[in-house]
């Protein structure tokens, strides 16, 4: 099944094409990383400045070596330009579950549909193509932008992990939310709902 997450994928529709990240990104993406260094806030990896995206995009690529993790860069079709980057990460095939995160879009992009023509083709990729049971997502609780957006595709909060792991500045822990959407969920409503809301 792994063997789907191939170089070579491209997702896409009329709005958004999502292909997977590779080194020389860094050129496209380093505007953001020089310019809107708060779009990194609640990240656990920084990528502001070039050193750090650098840091950010060799992680991302190691993960995928390692088969955890399959990072994309997504190109905005509408204003021909890159917007940011997502990635499925925590990939497990035996139990069929996989988290969809590490997801920023620069300022021009947020607020606009971009994220949930995103979401709509990374959720039917996990469901349809991985057979996924289960997608989680989750964030620092205290992010509410991302909450918010991730409540807005079809996504039901499980839970709050208290204290569940370090932040950037690392005395300070952070109590991290989970959200979660599944296949019979996916089928039965998330899909045509969010379809709706495009």
């Amino acid at each position: 099944m792994d063997a789907i997450l191939s170089d070579d994928l491209i997702l896409e529709d009329d709005f958004v094409l999502l292909r997977p990240l590779v080194e020389s990104d860094i050129e496209n993406l380093l505007h953001f990383s020089i310019n809107e260094p708060e779009l990194w806030l609640y990240s656990l990896v920084r990528a502001n400045g070039k050193e750090n995206l650098e840091n950010y995009i060799q992680i991302a690529l190691k993960a995928k070596e390692q088969k955890t993790e399959f990072p994309f860069i997504v190109f905005d079709k509408i204003t021909g330009k890159y917007a940011g980057s997502t990635r499925f990460y925590d990939i497990n095939f035996p139990f069929k579950t996989l988290q969809l995160g590490y997801t920023w879009y620069g300022k021009e992009f947020q607020g606009t549909k971009l994220n949930k023509h995103c979401k709509l083709l990374l959720l039917e990729f996990a469901f349809e193509k991985l057979q996924m049971e289960r997608v989680e997502f989750r964030a620092d609780n205290n992010n509410k932008r991302s909450i918010a957006a991730m409540k807005s595709i079809g996504c039901k909060v499980d839970g709050i992990l208290r204290s569940n792991m370090p932040t950037f500045e690392s005395e300070i822990r952070r109590d991290s939310i989970v959200l979660s959407i599944l296949r019979n969920e996916w089928f039965e409503s998330v899909k045509e709902n969010l379809k709706a809301k495009l």
